[in-house]
């Protein structure tokens, strides 16, 4: 099985953003257990701050992966392109969200 996991905007700042909601291993330390953990699967990893990045991601992921877990950053709740993107690919897609404890949105 080949994935591919697509991280978002600031995601490149993880274990050194925030580490009391986000923790301190960085996403690089964190892809090293992942891939030991899964060693019978492809795991690729790809980071962008640039929306138009991760939409060729999701593009070229067509035939080359069987699934892709986005953590899309704060592209969920401003960009329909990356919504677009991931509903215009056949490759099935899953949204995860990474945070240590639950944070109360501020109103």
């Amino acid at each position: 099985m080949k994935i591919l996991i697509l991280n978002g905007p600031n995601l490149n700042l993880q274990g050194h953003r925030d580490t009391y909601i986000y923790g301190t291993e960085t996403f690089e330390q964190f892809i090293v257990r992942l891939r030991a953990a899964f060693s019978e699967c492809e795991v690729d990893y790809f980071q962008s701050n640039i929306e138009g990045e991760l939409i060729d991601q999701l593009h070229k992921s067509i035939g080359r992966y069987d699934g892709v877990v986005l953590n899309a950053g704060g592209y969920p709740h401003t960009a329909v392109a990356v919504a677009d993107a991931v509903g215009a690919v056949s490759t099935p897609v899953v949204e995860v969200h990474r945070s240590l404890r639950r944070v109360p949105l501020a109103r």
